[in-house]
């Protein structure tokens, strides 16, 4: 097992341009790169190890996939190919649940898998829908768990769908479905990050969104390949966002992110706490990219429950800055949280709990009491790589290490994130120990 050890500091700052390439866009190269029938390219794809799962599945169907420099080249089959063996997802909920969308209305079986926490992640509200709408799924406890089967059906109906969850990945997977199929409405209670419907659109899909609906044609004919360089991430820079928030005469400059307005919701939280944030654009073609600023400043609670989906990913590092604003923060509306790498709320709660802070938990988020510095402690990541990086920020402030067990899964989304956080003041080092 490997364990980060973290110390805090006096100040933080810097520029960072080297932030992790965005997550959530680098599926989706991988995955849509699939519904062409030319090549794509994708510079600065980010190689780790959760999207390159969704690399190695989508070579598994028999696409031709190599590097030159930073620069991807995705070279599709004529047709998706029948593997010999079970597609394995690792760690990553997002490859998972694409595949699940798009696989059901491919000619041909699928199963797909994923490591201990995957496999005990639901993937009900996935198949469900896809289910109703003459889709062959299985897998445990009547398909709610992988590993899955898939038995793909290019005839399903077509699907006029009301989630009752703002969810991307649900969204992503019934568009995939539909577009394959013969399309569908979808409709969700507030929109969530919607890097699905940008790219396919810039891809020459048949996709219209209008009143919160999201009507979806079936495609006529392959798409345009892709040809983009995938922005660096937010969800990423978050953590150092926090860390420059809470921690005095801090000044950081995020290089390059995407500034969706479906990705940047907790930068403004953090902006109406009392942080200093400033959003540069500076290009502005299938997602607007710029760089984000951010400056210390006393923080002041706050209470969260709206645009909820826009900020879940970023609710863990949220957390540890509500540790240090001045009265009780409080989250609600993000029973998602529970269902993620971790019980996420369960995870942060109980980890604050054991670093002296006054946290509770919620049915559906947390509630959070500031204070001036956090207690030194030994914490858990629970396999989930946002827990880790959180703590990791904590310590910042602490009186004493904080110690993060269980931390390879930083690697899983952020392999440089050890590296960024020394360069910008911060004393962090992983050492191996026998479990």
């Amino acid at each position: 097992m490997k364990r980060l050890i973290v110390a805090s500091a006096k100040t933080i700052g810097g520029e960072v341009a080297a932030l992790s390439s965005d997550k959530s866009i680098s599926h989706r190269v991988a995955i849509f790169s699939l519904l062409s029938d030319r090549p794509s390219i994708a510079a600065n794809f980010l190689r780790a190890e959760d999207t390159l799962r969704s690399l190695s599945i989508v070579e598994r169907l028999g696409a031709k996939v190599g590097f030159s420099g930073e620069t991807l080249r995705i070279e599709p089959p004529s047709a998706i190919e029948e593997p010999s063996d079970y597609l394995e997802c690792g760690n990553a909920g997002t490859a998972m649940r694409l595949f699940i969308g798009l696989l059901s209305s491919q000619s041909g079986f699928f199963a797909l898998s994923g490591d201990k926490y995957l496999n005990n992640r639901p993937m009900k509200r996935v198949v469900a829908p896809l289910k109703e709408i003459g889709a062959s799924i299985d897998g445990r406890k009547e398909a709610s768990y992988a590993p899955i089967a898939i038995r793909g059906n290019p005839n399903l109906a077509s699907f006029d769908y009301e989630s009752l969850v703002s969810s991307a990945q649900v969204k992503s997977a019934l568009i995939l479905a539909g577009i394959n199929a013969n399309g569908g409405i979808f409709c969700e209670p507030e929109l969530s990050r919607d890097h699905t419907e940008r790219m396919l659109k810039a891809m020459g899909a048949d996709i219209h969104v209008q009143n919160g609906k999201i009507a979806i044609a079936k495609k006529t004919a392959p798409l345009k390949p892709l040809n983009l360089r995938v922005p660096c991430d937010p969800s990423s820079g978050f953590f150092f966002a926090v860390a420059a928030a809470i921690t005095p005469r801090s000044d950081l400059l995020l290089k390059n992110v995407t500034l969706n307005p479906t990705r940047i919701e907790a930068y403004k939280v953090l902006r109406d706490m009392g942080a200093k944030v400033e959003f540069i654009e500076k290009e502005n073609d299938f997602e607007p990219i710029g760089d984000i600023r951010v400056r210390y400043g006393e923080l002041n609670a706050i209470e969260i429950n709206k645009n909820v989906s826009w900020l879940i990913d970023e609710l863990p590092a949220m957390a540890i800055a509500f540790a240090f604003a001045r009265g009780v923060s409080r989250v609600t509306n993000a029973a998602e949280l529970r269902v993620k790498e971790s019980d996420r709320i369960k995870s942060v709660v109980g980890n604050l709990i054991k670093c002296g802070v006054l946290a509770k938990e919620l049915p559906d988020g947390f509630e959070i009491a500031g204070q001036e510095r956090v207690g030194g402690a030994i914490v858990d990541s629970f396999g989930d790589h946002r827990v880790a990086m959180s703590f990791a920020v904590a310590a910042l402030r602490a009186d004493g290490e904080i110690i993060v067990n269980d931390s390879e899964c930083v690697a899983t989304s952020f392999p440089n994130f050890l590296e960024i956080y020394r360069s910008l003041g911060g004393a962090i080092e992983e050492q191996t120990v026998e479990n």
